[in-house]
């Protein structure tokens, strides 16, 4: 029978009780419903497996409606994310529940004026007082102002001090549930942001170096960290067993272009190698034809060498909220897949990039010298320079 008409749609009357599994099984059957129900299968059935190591990027405001401590924990703990690319903003609010601080559920047709005149805050639906922010931002200004923060380091030593220290307190005060932040510690998930400098956090490391702070956050090591984290997933760890990697993607923006441009770094920067992730996965509102995909359905993504062309039926787009289908996966997943052995990639950082840099500079020994082309070719008409490089090469107009 053709794959076009291998799964019959059988509708049946929706019981009075019905598990999350039987719901998504039986019930979402066509339309992004469909989408939804094949994310859970392939995370299930191929994904979550110990072999494959997981990237998820986190965009939106996912924290602040509180899915760091009910849906991201989780996964982490159970082994089924190995390491996170988020904003900055959904680990600064992922902070305010780590120091017990309250926000409420509201809804999005509140009088904004008569907010900003009680010292409110809204995000759509969620409300909080405008003491949440100041007293966050000064734990997070003297937090930084202690020696373990007054170096150079990329955003993955960062997150760690910082859920190191949320996590204490947390237990000071008895917050029962760990934020996403302090999970991510305990477990050994680094967690990048993609742009360190858009959001409150970024806004307080800027204040502080006003006043003399030597903490300087650097991307450069943030981009080489994620590219050896994929580097070696192809290393499974399990005798005969290839690794695979995977991208989980909530949302879109940077944090999606981040993970993703873990494989182009590879081969195309590296030249280490070109193969692209094994599984893209992804929830989104956005649309391709209007610029708001971020460059990126999984089609297009082979082109750029981020996805592996022979995977491509290992890739799966939902269009739909993130706060619809985030919950609805994590409880999936959580109730058909056994719990993996933690990665714990954090610990392995050095040892990962170590040989990123060895493996680098051998293929790099190997490889012709190649100069750009500046000079026009033999049929092509001489393009009059219009600049030089500082090394005094002419720019040439384009054509």
């Amino acid at each position: 029978m053709s794959k076009l008409l291998s799964k019959k749609i059988a509708p049946a009357p929706m019981p009075a009780e019905i598990s999350v599994v039987d719901l998504i099984d039986g019930y979402f059957t066509a339309y992004n419903s469909a989408r939804l129900r094949e994310i859970c299968h392939l995370l299930s059935r191929d994904v979550l497996q110990e072999g494959v190591t997981v990237g998820l990027s986190l965009s939106g405001a996912m924290t602040p409606a509180g899915f760091g401590i009910s849906v991201l924990a989780p996964l982490m703990r159970n082994g089924f994310v190995d390491y996170i690319i988020s904003t900055g903003a959904n680990l600064y609010h992922d902070i305010h529940y780590g120091l017990g601080l309250d926000l409420y559920a509201s809804n999005p047709f509140v009088d904004d004026v008569k907010l900003r005149q009680e010292g409110r805050i809204r995000i759509y639906d969620i409300v909080f007082g405008y003491d949440v922010l100041l007293e966050t931002d000064a734990f997070i200004r003297e937090l930084l102002k202690a020696e373990p923060f007054q170096k150079r380091m990329g955003t993955a030593e960062f997150h760690h001090l910082l859920g190191k220290y949320v996590h204490e307190v947390e237990q000071q005060i008895g917050v029962k549930n760990s934020c996403l932040l302090a999970t991510a510690y305990e477990c050994g998930v680094p967690i990048y942001t993609s742009s360190p400098g858009d959001s409150s956090i970024g806004m307080n490391v800027a204040a502080l170096a006003l006043e003399g702070s030597q903490l300087v956050i650097d991307p450069s090591l943030d981009v080489n960290e994620t590219a050896a984290i994929v580097y070696a997933a192809r290393e499974s760890g399990i005798p005969g067993v290839e690794g695979k990697s995977a991208a989980l993607i909530i949302g879109g923006g940077s944090p999606k272009n981040f993970l993703l441009q873990t494989q182009p770094q590879l081969h195309e920067v590296l030249g280490l190698e070109e193969r692209g992730h094994d599984y893209f996965i992804q929830v989104t509102d956005a649309r391709p034809d209007t610029g708001g995909l971020s460059g990126a359905t999984p089609n297009e993504a082979v082109s750029w060498g981020k996805v592996d062309p022979d995977e491509l039926p290992n890739t799966v787009v939902c269009y739909t909220d993130s706060t619809i289908a985030l919950p609805i996966l994590t409880a999936y997943v959580v109730n058909q897949c056994p719990s993996r052995p933690l990665k714990r990639l954090y610990d392995r950082r050095d040892e990962m990039l170590e040989k990123l840099r060895l493996d680098y500079h051998a293929a790099k020994a190997q490889q012709p010298q190649i100069k750009p082309v500046l000079a026009a070719s033999a049929t092509a008409p001489v393009r009059e320079p219009i600049a030089t490089y500082p090394c005094g090469t002419p720019i040439r107009k384009p054509h």
